[in-house]
Protein backbone atom coordinates (compact mmCIF):
# COMPACT_ATOMS: atom_id res chain seq x y z
CA UNK A 1 0.00 0.00 0.00
CA UNK A 2 1.24 3.53 -0.78
CA UNK A 3 0.30 6.83 -1.55
CA UNK A 4 0.67 8.45 -5.06
CA UNK A 5 2.37 12.09 -5.14
CA UNK A 6 1.38 14.08 -8.47
CA UNK A 7 2.30 17.81 -7.80
CA UNK A 8 3.23 20.40 -10.78
CA UNK A 9 3.76 24.65 -10.52
CA UNK A 10 5.26 27.38 -12.17
CA UNK A 11 8.28 28.66 -11.15
CA UNK A 12 8.00 32.42 -9.89
CA UNK A 13 9.75 34.80 -11.65
CA UNK A 14 11.09 36.41 -8.20
CA UNK A 15 12.90 32.51 -7.77
CA UNK A 16 14.48 32.99 -10.92
CA UNK A 17 18.48 32.07 -10.21
CA UNK A 18 17.72 30.04 -6.52
CA UNK A 19 18.27 26.11 -6.48
CA UNK A 20 15.86 23.03 -7.30
CA UNK A 21 15.55 22.62 -3.71
CA UNK A 22 15.31 25.24 -2.15
CA UNK A 23 12.49 26.15 -5.11
CA UNK A 24 10.64 23.16 -4.96
CA UNK A 25 10.32 23.50 -0.88
CA UNK A 26 8.97 26.97 -1.48
CA UNK A 27 6.41 25.86 -3.91
CA UNK A 28 5.12 22.76 -1.47
CA UNK A 29 5.89 23.55 2.09
CA UNK A 30 3.82 20.41 2.77
CA UNK A 31 6.88 18.30 2.28
CA UNK A 32 9.79 18.28 4.16
CA UNK A 33 13.60 19.29 2.82
CA UNK A 34 15.12 16.39 2.92
CA UNK A 35 12.22 14.30 1.23
CA UNK A 36 11.78 17.00 -1.67
CA UNK A 37 15.92 16.19 -1.79
CA UNK A 38 15.40 12.36 -2.25
CA UNK A 39 12.47 12.81 -4.62
CA UNK A 40 14.84 14.70 -6.87
CA UNK A 41 18.07 12.33 -6.39
CA UNK A 42 15.60 9.24 -7.23
CA UNK A 43 14.89 11.20 -10.45
CA UNK A 44 10.91 11.83 -9.32
CA UNK A 45 11.13 15.97 -10.53
CA UNK A 46 11.12 16.94 -14.10
CA UNK A 47 11.26 20.85 -15.12
CA UNK A 48 9.82 21.39 -18.80
CA UNK A 49 9.63 17.63 -18.91
CA UNK A 50 13.21 16.79 -18.78
CA UNK A 51 14.14 14.65 -15.62
CA UNK A 52 16.70 16.47 -13.09
CA UNK A 53 18.68 14.73 -10.23
CA UNK A 54 21.00 17.49 -8.72
CA UNK A 55 19.50 19.52 -6.06
CA UNK A 56 21.85 22.39 -6.48
CA UNK A 57 20.57 23.07 -10.18
CA UNK A 58 19.39 26.75 -10.61
CA UNK A 59 15.74 27.57 -12.15
CA UNK A 60 15.24 30.93 -14.07
CA UNK A 61 11.97 31.63 -13.27
CA UNK A 62 9.07 30.63 -15.43
CA UNK A 63 9.70 26.73 -15.47
CA UNK A 64 6.67 23.78 -15.03
CA UNK A 65 8.02 21.83 -12.42
CA UNK A 66 6.33 18.11 -11.57
CA UNK A 67 6.75 15.79 -9.05
CA UNK A 68 5.42 12.14 -9.66
CA UNK A 69 6.71 9.49 -6.85
CA UNK A 70 5.31 7.46 -4.36
CA UNK A 71 5.16 7.04 -0.52
CA UNK A 72 5.43 3.90 0.55
CA UNK A 73 3.63 3.04 3.76
CA UNK A 74 5.00 1.47 6.81
CA UNK A 75 4.07 -2.24 6.24
CA UNK A 76 6.83 -3.76 8.82
CA UNK A 77 4.04 -3.08 11.57
CA UNK A 78 0.65 -4.63 12.05
CA UNK A 79 -2.52 -3.11 12.77
CA UNK A 80 -3.72 -4.15 16.85
CA UNK A 81 -6.72 -3.49 18.21
CA UNK A 82 -5.35 -1.25 21.39
CA UNK A 83 -7.52 1.25 23.25
CA UNK A 84 -6.26 4.92 23.06
CA UNK A 85 -8.05 7.85 25.36
CA UNK A 86 -8.41 10.58 22.24
CA UNK A 87 -8.79 13.83 23.50
CA UNK A 88 -9.00 15.57 20.51
CA UNK A 89 -9.49 14.26 16.66
CA UNK A 90 -10.23 16.12 13.09
CA UNK A 91 -9.05 15.08 9.64
CA UNK A 92 -5.90 16.02 10.92
CA UNK A 93 -4.33 15.30 13.75
CA UNK A 94 -5.41 13.21 17.02
CA UNK A 95 -4.26 14.26 20.49
CA UNK A 96 -3.99 10.86 23.03
CA UNK A 97 -3.61 11.37 26.58
CA UNK A 98 -1.40 7.74 26.96
CA UNK A 99 -1.53 5.53 30.01
CA UNK A 100 1.69 4.34 31.53
CA UNK A 101 3.40 1.28 30.52
CA UNK A 102 2.21 1.71 26.86
CA UNK A 103 5.23 2.22 24.29
CA UNK A 104 4.89 4.27 22.13
CA UNK A 105 6.93 2.88 18.94
CA UNK A 106 7.63 -0.62 18.03
CA UNK A 107 11.44 -1.79 18.91
CA UNK A 108 13.87 -3.93 20.67
CA UNK A 109 11.74 -5.83 23.42
CA UNK A 110 8.63 -4.22 22.02
CA UNK A 111 7.70 -5.48 18.74
CA UNK A 112 3.70 -4.57 19.29
CA UNK A 113 1.66 -3.79 21.64
CA UNK A 114 2.29 0.13 21.24
CA UNK A 115 0.65 3.52 20.31
CA UNK A 116 1.74 3.03 16.57
CA UNK A 117 0.07 -0.77 16.37
CA UNK A 118 -3.10 1.28 17.53
CA UNK A 119 -2.93 4.16 15.59
CA UNK A 120 -2.90 1.87 12.38
CA UNK A 121 -6.07 0.23 13.84
CA UNK A 122 -7.99 3.48 14.40
CA UNK A 123 -6.55 5.14 11.64
CA UNK A 124 -6.01 3.14 8.57
CA UNK A 125 -4.93 5.88 6.59
CA UNK A 126 -2.07 6.62 9.19
CA UNK A 127 -0.13 3.77 7.57
CA UNK A 128 1.07 6.39 4.76
CA UNK A 129 2.24 8.53 6.89
CA UNK A 130 5.84 8.17 7.84
CA UNK A 131 6.10 6.40 11.89
CA UNK A 132 2.30 6.34 11.93
CA UNK A 133 2.44 10.15 12.06
CA UNK A 134 3.75 10.38 15.57
CA UNK A 135 6.51 13.24 15.72
CA UNK A 136 7.30 13.22 19.50
CA UNK A 137 7.23 10.62 22.02
CA UNK A 138 6.54 10.13 25.35
CA UNK A 139 8.79 7.29 27.63
CA UNK A 140 7.28 3.54 28.53
CA UNK A 141 5.73 4.76 32.15
CA UNK A 142 5.83 8.45 31.51
CA UNK A 143 1.81 9.38 30.95
CA UNK A 144 0.05 12.31 29.24
CA UNK A 145 -0.64 14.68 25.98
CA UNK A 146 1.03 13.60 22.79
CA UNK A 147 0.31 14.71 19.35
CA UNK A 148 -0.35 12.61 16.47
CA UNK A 149 -0.52 13.58 12.45
CA UNK A 150 -2.68 12.01 10.57
CA UNK A 151 -1.66 13.51 7.08
CA UNK A 152 2.00 13.71 5.49
CA UNK A 153 1.18 17.58 4.85
CA UNK A 154 0.40 17.58 8.96
CA UNK A 155 3.20 15.68 10.01
CA UNK A 156 5.65 17.95 8.00
CA UNK A 157 4.37 21.42 9.67
CA UNK A 158 3.97 19.62 13.06
CA UNK A 159 7.99 18.92 12.70
CA UNK A 160 9.14 21.93 11.41
CA UNK A 161 7.58 24.18 14.27
CA UNK A 162 9.12 21.09 16.36
CA UNK A 163 12.49 21.87 15.27
CA UNK A 164 11.88 25.54 14.94
CA UNK A 165 11.01 25.77 18.84
CA UNK A 166 7.79 27.46 18.02
CA UNK A 167 4.20 27.03 18.42
CA UNK A 168 5.03 24.03 20.09
CA UNK A 169 4.82 23.58 23.82
CA UNK A 170 4.92 20.96 26.09
CA UNK A 171 4.92 20.67 29.88
CA UNK A 172 5.03 18.52 32.44
CA UNK A 173 4.09 17.72 35.83
CA UNK A 174 7.09 15.74 38.23
CA UNK A 175 7.82 14.55 41.71
CA UNK A 176 11.60 14.52 42.60
CA UNK A 177 12.94 13.53 45.77
CA UNK A 178 14.97 16.43 47.64
CA UNK A 179 13.46 19.66 48.37
CA UNK A 180 13.96 22.53 45.96
CA UNK A 181 14.31 26.29 46.58
CA UNK A 182 13.39 27.58 43.00
CA UNK A 183 12.82 27.38 39.53
CA UNK A 184 15.60 27.56 37.20
CA UNK A 185 16.70 26.63 33.73
CA UNK A 186 18.99 23.21 32.88
CA UNK A 187 20.78 23.88 29.65
CA UNK A 188 23.38 21.13 29.29
CA UNK A 189 23.73 18.89 26.17
CA UNK A 190 22.46 15.43 26.47
CA UNK A 191 24.13 12.03 25.29
CA UNK A 192 24.20 8.71 24.65
CA UNK A 193 26.10 7.17 28.79
CA UNK A 194 29.58 6.00 27.98
CA UNK A 195 29.02 2.47 29.23
CA UNK A 196 25.73 2.43 30.21
CA UNK A 197 24.10 2.08 26.83
CA UNK A 198 20.10 1.88 27.61
CA UNK A 199 21.08 5.18 29.31
CA UNK A 200 21.43 8.64 28.61
CA UNK A 201 23.93 11.27 30.08
CA UNK A 202 24.84 15.06 30.62
CA UNK A 203 28.07 15.10 28.33
CA UNK A 204 29.66 18.28 26.38
CA UNK A 205 29.41 16.04 22.96
CA UNK A 206 25.71 15.71 23.33
CA UNK A 207 23.10 17.87 21.75
CA UNK A 208 21.44 20.89 23.20
CA UNK A 209 18.72 20.15 25.46
CA UNK A 210 17.00 23.39 27.59
CA UNK A 211 14.65 22.44 30.06
CA UNK A 212 12.75 25.07 32.09
CA UNK A 213 11.40 24.27 35.77
CA UNK A 214 9.35 25.96 38.84
CA UNK A 215 8.23 24.85 41.75
CA UNK A 216 4.98 23.95 41.94
CA UNK A 217 4.56 22.52 45.33
CA UNK A 218 7.50 21.60 48.38
CA UNK A 219 6.77 18.79 50.93
CA UNK A 220 8.98 17.40 54.01
CA UNK A 221 11.55 15.57 51.14
CA UNK A 222 10.10 15.96 48.16
CA UNK A 223 8.95 18.76 45.24
CA UNK A 224 6.53 18.85 42.86
CA UNK A 225 7.54 20.33 39.87
CA UNK A 226 6.05 22.18 36.72
CA UNK A 227 8.62 21.95 34.01
CA UNK A 228 8.38 23.14 30.35
CA UNK A 229 10.53 21.78 27.34
CA UNK A 230 12.31 23.95 24.74
CA UNK A 231 14.30 20.86 23.26
CA UNK A 232 13.12 17.22 23.23
CA UNK A 233 16.07 14.77 23.74
CA UNK A 234 15.42 11.11 24.89
CA UNK A 235 14.66 10.86 28.60
CA UNK A 236 15.20 15.04 28.76
CA UNK A 237 13.87 15.85 32.25
CA UNK A 238 14.73 12.56 33.85
CA UNK A 239 17.99 13.26 33.04
CA UNK A 240 18.45 16.89 33.59
CA UNK A 241 17.09 16.66 36.89
CA UNK A 242 19.49 13.48 37.77
CA UNK A 243 21.52 15.80 37.19
CA UNK A 244 20.85 18.52 39.77
CA UNK A 245 20.71 15.88 42.06
CA UNK A 246 16.85 15.86 42.41
CA UNK A 247 15.86 12.58 40.67
CA UNK A 248 11.99 12.04 40.31
CA UNK A 249 10.47 9.22 42.75
CA UNK A 250 10.60 6.21 41.24
CA UNK A 251 12.41 7.07 38.52
CA UNK A 252 15.13 3.19 38.58
CA UNK A 253 17.17 4.14 35.56
CA UNK A 254 17.91 7.53 37.01
CA UNK A 255 18.50 6.93 40.88
CA UNK A 256 14.74 7.65 42.22
CA UNK A 257 15.26 5.54 45.00
CA UNK A 258 13.08 6.19 47.76
CA UNK A 259 14.17 9.05 50.28
CA UNK A 260 11.79 9.08 52.81
CA UNK A 261 11.83 11.96 55.68
CA UNK A 262 12.32 11.22 59.68
CA UNK A 263 9.00 9.90 61.46
CA UNK A 264 7.37 8.72 57.72
CA UNK A 265 4.34 6.72 58.56
CA UNK A 266 4.07 3.39 57.17
CA UNK A 267 1.31 4.17 54.80
CA UNK A 268 3.80 7.13 53.72
CA UNK A 269 6.64 4.57 53.11
CA UNK A 270 4.37 1.90 51.51
CA UNK A 271 3.29 4.14 48.86
CA UNK A 272 6.71 5.52 48.11
CA UNK A 273 8.20 1.82 47.92
CA UNK A 274 5.20 1.26 45.56
CA UNK A 275 5.50 3.43 43.51
CA UNK A 276 7.62 1.91 40.48
CA UNK A 277 7.66 4.37 37.69
CA UNK A 278 9.26 7.96 36.94
CA UNK A 279 6.73 10.71 38.52
CA UNK A 280 6.43 12.56 34.97
CA UNK A 281 3.28 13.35 33.24
CA UNK A 282 2.67 15.42 30.32
CA UNK A 283 0.14 17.51 31.66
CA UNK A 284 -0.17 20.36 28.59
CA UNK A 285 0.28 20.74 25.17
CA UNK A 286 0.00 23.58 23.38
CA UNK A 287 0.24 23.95 19.20
CA UNK A 288 -0.50 25.54 16.24
CA UNK A 289 -2.87 23.60 13.84
CA UNK A 290 -0.74 21.95 11.07
CA UNK A 291 -3.37 22.92 8.58
CA UNK A 292 -5.52 25.90 10.13
CA UNK A 293 -2.88 27.74 12.05
CA UNK A 294 -5.03 27.82 15.11
CA UNK A 295 -3.35 27.91 18.33
CA UNK A 296 -5.23 24.99 20.21
CA UNK A 297 -4.30 23.83 23.76
CA UNK A 298 -5.00 20.12 25.74
CA UNK A 299 -4.72 19.53 29.52
CA UNK A 300 -4.79 16.37 30.91
CA UNK A 301 -5.74 15.60 34.35
CA UNK A 302 -2.91 14.35 36.80
CA UNK A 303 -2.93 10.44 36.63
CA UNK A 304 -4.65 8.32 40.12
CA UNK A 305 -1.19 6.84 40.91
CA UNK A 306 0.58 10.36 40.95
CA UNK A 307 -2.57 11.84 42.29
CA UNK A 308 -2.10 9.61 45.56
CA UNK A 309 1.74 10.01 45.89
CA UNK A 310 0.94 14.05 46.15
CA UNK A 311 -2.01 13.50 48.94
CA UNK A 312 0.50 10.98 50.61
CA UNK A 313 2.82 14.37 50.62
CA UNK A 314 0.71 16.82 51.69
CA UNK A 315 -0.54 14.60 54.63
CA UNK A 316 2.88 13.89 55.92
CA UNK A 317 3.59 17.41 55.53
CA UNK A 318 1.09 18.05 57.88
CA UNK A 319 1.31 15.90 60.41
CA UNK A 320 5.23 17.26 60.81
CA UNK A 321 4.91 20.53 60.27
CA UNK A 322 8.41 21.96 60.37
CA UNK A 323 9.56 24.86 62.68
CA UNK A 324 11.07 28.18 60.81
CA UNK A 325 13.32 30.04 62.52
Amino acid sequence: MSEQISLQAEVPIELGGKRLDQILAQLFPDFSRSRIKTWILDEKVAVNGQTLSTPKEKLFGGELVEIETQIEAEREYEAQDIALDIVYEDDDILVINKPMGLVVHPGAGNPNGTVLNALLHHHPDIINVPRAGIVHRLDKDTTGLMVVAKTIQAQTHLVKNLQARTNFTREYEAICNGTMTAGGVIEKPIGRHATKRTHMAVHEMGKPAITHYRVAEKFRAHTRLRLRLETGRTHQIRVHMAYLKHPLIGDQLYGGRPCPPKNASETFLDTLRGFKRQALHAIKLSIAHPITGEMMTWEAPIPEDMQALTDILRGDSKENPQIEY
